[in-house]
């Protein structure tokens, strides 16, 4: 699987550590920047992530700052993203397998490495139910996406 990975200065810390547990899954992350500590603006990477999702150039993304939250907001607005902020395994796996979540936000001043990497782990390795009562909940979700984001 192709996986978008991007962030800003305060996710720059936990940033390799989410590259390098994709790789060692057998997955291909695509490195979006930043490339350092020097402070830049979350919305710019978290458009990057998304648009690699829309445009096909990526399956998933995995977004870090500090908090995880500016990505994840930012990366909701992108018409067919559907960003979560996760750090624990069980809302990582479940976001993508009951609600197509393709975006995994992390805060990298939030959670430690070795829970990064469980949490990318369920993310990646989740699948999305075709299950009709989850098909029926995130064809709800878009129907709104759609009303929404018009214009």
């Amino acid at each position: 699987m192709r996986v978008a990975v991007a962030s800003d200065h305060g996710g720059f810390p936990l940033k390799d550590v989410v590259i390098n547990t994709l790789k060692a899954l057998g997955h291909t992350p695509i490195d979006l920047g930043t490339d350092s500590a020097e402070s830049v603006d979350y919305p710019d990477f978290a458009e990057l992530a998304g648009k690699a999702i829309v445009h096909g150039e990526a399956d998933r993304a995995v977004v870090l700052c500090g908090s995880g939250v500016g990505v994840c907001i930012a990366g909701n607005k992108i018409k067919g993203v559907y960003a979560c902020l996760c750090h624990d395994t069980y809302s990582a796996a479940q976001g993508v397998e009951h609600d197509h979540m393709n975006m995994l936000c992390l805060g990298a001043r939030v959670i430690g490495d070795e829970l990064a990497k469980k949490i990318v782990e369920a993310f990646i390795t989740a699948e999305p139910s075709d299950d009709p009562r989850h098909l029926r909940r995130v064809g709800k979700t878009r129907l709104i996406e759609a009303k929404e984001m018009k214009g």
